[in-house]
């Protein structure tokens, strides 16, 4: 099956403009989003207007959210409402604009050890994450992929203060989840608070596998150490080829996972037995626990959960609330599979389920089935070993007849 996504190469950062005049290079028509927008009717007045920025040896678009605010600053509450009495607005729209606007607020209130309600946001910050939500619908993306995200040192005097190159609302929004970051020279801001959002709503960092059918370029103001080229490739997700193995139906069955991980190193033992019920029971497939030894020479246990893709997010979320980790990693990994069934055999002892593991059409192993053996050597009072040893005795007899 083929479906659109799109790879964004941030290698030189992300912000919501940039962002948006990739999106509006690649064909996104400024029509449509301009229609989109009206229809909200945001406080002031504002415009969406190309720029004229030439770059040495690169073409793009660079477009300008100018907005004159007039109307006071708003809070979440506000905005959410104001939001929801826009009835023409699509609901995917209308909810990852406030899940992007809640995520930069829960981050802003952390770092500057406060609370969301006693925020404010501008006209501006939400027309720039509307603007970019309501690109990404139009376009119909299946899923949204970016590069490793540049990683800046140092510091920036703004205000007569100094302030670090990497805002701290932005590291904090990016903390919980699994971005990859590469070290960067350049002496300027790169991720800013709103790209982060975005980010964070939407964005996968496993690589993905796409043919490339057009491209675009967000180009900012500046040229500024190249700090404003933002490049976006739009394609079809493909298929990786099966193995020869796999292709003839003699071999495994293939489907994809979420495995999530995260170190701990202050919970009991009894904590950790709870927490694994817990995982089973929210949907995991499976839950490890593996000593490691961390920093400061601490014991400490690697957790590593395996579950369907579309439970990864929410027992990732588990694991935040209910551990003392401050972030997981998640990935979503393709996995081959044995095909496995329980059969009835008989034994001496009465029928008895047995399992098993089939490769394309072909018997690979047959064992017992762990509770059938005990439930047989209860009933019988014999020892599990025993009620084994009959449950392998039918299977030999099943296999050889």
């Amino acid at each position: 099956m083929m479906d659109t996504i799109a790879y964004v190469d941030c290698s030189v950062g992300v912000s919501g403009d940039l962002l948006l005049s990739a999106l509006l290079d690649a064909g996104l028509s400024l029509a449509r989003l301009q229609d989109v927008l009206t229809t909200v009717a945001m406080p002031g007045t504002y415009c969406i207007e190309p720029l004229k920025v030439q770059r040495p040896g690169l073409s793009g678009s660079a477009f300008s959210l100018a907005v004159q605010d007039t109307g006071a600053q708003r809070s979440l509450a506000e905005w959410r409402d104001h939001l929801l009495q826009v009835a023409t607005l699509p609901v995917p729209v209308r909810e990852n604009t406030l899940r992007c606007l809640q995520c930069l607020l829960e981050a802003e209130a952390t770092v500057s050890n406060t609370t969301v309600a006693t925020l404010r946001v501008s006209s501006a910050t939400v027309l720039e994450l509307l603007a970019v939500v309501a690109g990404l619908h139009e376009l119909k993306l299946m899923a949204l992929y970016f590069s490793p995200l540049p990683l800046t040192h140092g510091f920036v005097e703004k205000e007569q203060q100094l302030l670090p190159l990497l805002s701290p609302v932005s590291l904090e929004i990016l903390r919980p989840h699994p971005v990859s970051w590469k070290p960067s020279t350049l002496s300027t801001a790169l991720v800013t608070p709103v790209g982060a959002a975005l980010l964070a709503t939407f964005a996968r960092f496993d690589p993905p596998v796409l043919s490339i059918e057009r491209t675009g370029s967000g180009l900012g103001e500046t040229e500024q150490n190249w700090s404003g080229a933002l490049r976006i490739y739009l394609g079809r997700a493909q298929t990786v080829a099966e193995p020869d193995f796999i292709q003839s139906g003699q071999g495994a069955d293939t489907d994809w996972v979420a495995v999530i991980e995260t170190h701990i190193d202050t919970m009991t033992g009894e904590l950790l037995g709870g927490l694994m019920e817990r995982l089973f029971a929210a949907g995991a497939l499976d839950v490890t626990y593996t000593p490691i030894q961390m920093k400061k020479n601490r014991p400490a246990t690697l957790l590593t959960v395996i579950s369907p893709l579309d439970l990864g997010e929410q027992l990732a979320l588990l694991l935040l609330r209910e551990t003392t980790t401050l972030g997981v990693r998640i990935q979503h990994i393709r996995r081959l599979k044995a095909q496995r069934e329980q059969i009835q055999v008989e034994t001496e002892l009465g029928p008895m389920l047995v399992k098993v593991k089939r490769l394309g059409g072909q018997v690979i192993h047959v064992a017992p089935e762990y509770e059938e053996c005990q439930r047989v050597a209860r009933a019988h009072n014999i020892p599990l070993a025993a009620a084994y040893e009959v449950a392998r005795d039918a299977i030999k007899s099943v296999i050889i007849g």
